[in-house]
């Protein structure tokens, strides 16, 4: 079993699991039968996240399907919340009776070319020049998991999603909001680190 990291608590079941080159990832025994034509174009890597997500939740709840709504995936029964991330070698599923948002990224220098596009005036203002990149990618993706949860086709990550002064060296109790004229929810997150990549979790 390539489980990774286990990072449930007591509102939701979240396991991180790590792509091995003797994973047996059978497409007939994973993949629900509605799915097959969605992923019937897929490149191998992504199709071995994909499989990876089924294998997780078979590790725990083997009756149920993971399906989708336009392109928001959802458990049948729908009996729990589910969030679903991945960035290969990596794939995590998250299981709770409230909602929840998970979202895995690697650290990459290239995140400062796009942080125009996601990062308000207020939370650059508390970033530490000497750690750009790790809290470029930590804001970009407490967003990611906030757009798991509450999502629009109308919000922008910039616009619409906030992250609240935090430091890296404490990533628990993170403060976050969404909002608009009509909305505004506040949640909670943390964040887990491990190898080079950041694990965000909102519920």
């Amino acid at each position: 079993m390539p489980l990774y990291r286990d990072f449930s608590d007591d509102q939701a079941t979240i396991l991180l699991w790590k792509y091995g080159e003797e994973e047996d990832l059978d497409v007939e025994f994973l993949l629900e039968e509605e799915n097959f034509d969605k992923i019937k174009d897929y490149h191998p890597t992504k199709l071995k996240e994909t499989l990876l997500v089924r294998k997780i939740l078979k590790s725990v709840l083997p009756n149920h399907k993971i399906l989708y709504e336009g392109r928001q995936p959802y458990l049948s029964p729908n009996d729990y919340e589910i969030s679903v991330t991945h960035s290969f070698p990596f794939a995590a599923l998250a299981i709770s009776k409230n909602k929840v948002g998970i979202d895995v990224e690697p650290f990459n220098q290239k995140i400062t070319r796009i942080q125009h596009k996601f990062l308000q005036d207020e939370e650059s203002g508390f970033i530490e020049k000497d750690k750009e990149v790790a809290y470029l990618t930590v804001i970009w993706s407490l967003k990611e998991s906030l757009y798991k949860i509450h999502h629009s086709n109308y919000w922008s990550l910039k616009k619409h999603y906030e992250v609240k002064p935090f430091s890296l060296d404490f990533p628990f109790n993170i403060r976050c909001r969404v909002h608009d004229e009509h909305v505004s929810d506040l949640y909670r997150a943390r964040v887990e680190f491990f190898e080079n990549y950041c694990f965000t979790i909102v519920d």
